[in-house]
């Protein structure tokens, strides 16, 4: 490798990974929807569980190595969504 080339580290290879499991989350929630037996629906609900596993296990394995850092909403913001949602719900 010369100069010129970037290193694909280890946070480009957890990104890389976390960016491919959000892809198979939503890609097995979109097969679900559409599963036409319960074998089909038990075996993509399965799969998607475990995605969710791992993906959650590389957000936070980033996140402790400050790859991916979360910034707490102020309790002020959570509130107002929190409203704001529910107020959506009432219109329905």
């Amino acid at each position: 490798m010369n100069n010129t080339q970037a290193a694909f580290g280890d946070k480009e290879r957890m990104n890389d990974l976390l960016i491919g499991e959000k892809y198979l989350c939503a890609e097995y929630c979109s097969f679900l929807c559409e599963a036409a037996t319960p074998e089909v629906v038990r075996t993509l609900s399965t799969l998607l569980t475990d995605t969710h596993d791992a993906q959650h296990t590389l957000f936070q394995e980033m996140n402790s190595r400050g790859w991916y850092p979360v910034t707490k909403a102020e309790e002020q913001k959570i509130l107002q969504a929190k409203q704001k949602f529910a107020a959506t719900l009432t219109k329905v």
